[in-house]
């Protein structure tokens, strides 16, 4: 299965989201199914790609086709709650990046 995820021709939006995981990661795998699928549900979502190491850095990369999309899910009541529970138990630190995809490359297209 590819962790690719499945891009759209540019331009599109990226979400990045930078963070440390706190030593308080109750809760944490279950929220991010539920977020997983009711990001999923929002018009104008695109995909989602993630990576983390042993010492709970991640970075998530969500892609929306709109600065609409984006604000949607920002305003959505039950990103909000996980949003809050973020702050308060399971990130030490983050940080938020919106970006515009300009072009994109891949080694097939290169290869």
């Amino acid at each position: 299965m590819s962790q690719f995820a499945p891009m759209p021709e540019p331009p599109y939006y990226a979400v990045i989201f930078a963070n440390q995981a706190s030593a308080t990661p109750q809760g944490y795998a279950e929220m991010v199914q539920a977020m997983l699928d009711c990001a999923a549900e929002i018009p104008g979502y695109i995909g989602i790609e993630s990576s983390g190491n042993t010492d709970g850095f991640a970075v998530t990369v969500s892609y929306w086709d709109s600065e609409e999309a984006i604000k949607t899910w920002r305003n959505h009541s039950k990103h909000q709650v996980a949003q809050k529970i973020g702050r308060d138990r399971w990130y030490d630190n983050f940080q938020l990046r919106v970006a515009r995809v300009e072009r994109q490359y891949d080694m097939k297209a290169h290869g």
